[in-house]
């Protein structure tokens, strides 16, 4: 029987419980399934549209909730509430072990499309094509402190707001009001922006939310440390690692956050690469252009 994408599974993984929904199935057993991964602070409801597409078109999709979302929880909860980029790719890597899963097609924006990439470099063997809305986007973290021009350090004020306490408690006390108004100010022409916030804001109660979140946020700028399981992969990421896998980059012309020029770095995708601006489209690529999103998806499937 076929599932929908409003059935939930759950997989056992060695940090998390993962919930995860499916759509179609494998029409033949080499066929690799595609994974899609949301971004913050998003979730699995962003690939409704792209999961039906891939999944019309024969393909088996799992759309997993990161750590911090939804249902997905963590086992042990000594277990530190990391979001750094090392743990996103480990859990994809997780992931796919559990279900059984040795290649696949992902793709992925905001977290999702670090977490896509990282993996994509850190296992190459495993990634059989890669979608990637914003283009290469693992972390730099030894030049994170290097100042950007005003026009963009000014998009980014949600970051350095939860560099502090008060960020922090004002993720925690207003979480559905901070971030629907990001998701406003990042897809400025998207009428629809409000309607699919409400279907996606339960996610953001997850209990570990705010924790991750903010772990991300200071991680990344060299403000806290990660957890000490991850030390070594994020060594490897540090070198900024090339992707060879056959790779869509996917801009968003009226993207709120991160401008159409800084979405690319394409210097590091070394196998095929190719480029798609998506005028009118804001930073939730995936939800705001579900065609294209799985045209780029299916593109690399064949």
């Amino acid at each position: 029987m076929t599932a929908t994408s409003h059935e939930l599974h759950r997989v056992t993984t060695p940090v998390l419980e993962i919930a995860y929904h499916r759509t179609g199935e494998r029409r033949r057993t080499t066929d690799a399934p595609v994974i899609l991964l949301h971004g913050f602070p998003y979730d699995v409801r962003a690939y409704d549209e792209v999961a039906r597409l891939v999944a019309e078109a024969g393909r088996e999709v799992l759309v997993p909730y990161l750590r911090g979302y939804g249902p997905t929880r963590f086992l042990d909860g000594g277990t530190v509430r990391s979001g750094q980029q090392a743990a996103l790719a480990r859990d994809l890597a997780d992931f796919m072990d559990a279900l059984g899963i040795g290649r696949a097609v992902v793709a992925g924006y905001d977290w999702g499309g670090r977490a896509a990439c990282a993996a994509a470099a850190l296992w190459p063997e495993r990634i059989d094509g890669l979608v990637a809305a914003g283009g290469y986007t693992v972390q730099d973290i030894a030049r994170a402190m290097e100042p950007a021009a005003p026009e963009a350090e000014r998009n980014l004020w949600y970051q350095y707001y939860f560099h502090s306490d008060r960020g922090r408690q004002g993720l925690e006390q207003n979480r559905e009001e901070l971030c629907g108004l990001l998701w406003r100010l990042w897809s400025p022409t998207w009428a629809a922006a409000e309607k699919a916030f409400a279907a996606s804001a339960p996610s953001l109660h997850n209990p570990d939310f705010v924790e991750v979140s903010i772990h991300s946020y200071r991680h990344r700028y060299g403000l806290v440390e990660g957890d000490p399981r991850y030390q070594e992969l994020e060594e490897t990421l540090a070198g900024r690692p090339p992707i060879a896998a056959p790779t869509v980059v996917l801009v968003g012309e009226e993207n709120g956050v991160i401008p159409a020029a800084d979405q690319t770095g394409t210097d590091r995708f070394t196998g095929p690469c190719e480029v798609r601006t998506l005028p009118g489209v804001g930073h939730n690529v995936p939800q705001e252009a579900p065609e294209a999103f799985a045209e780029a998806v299916l593109s690399l499937v064949g």
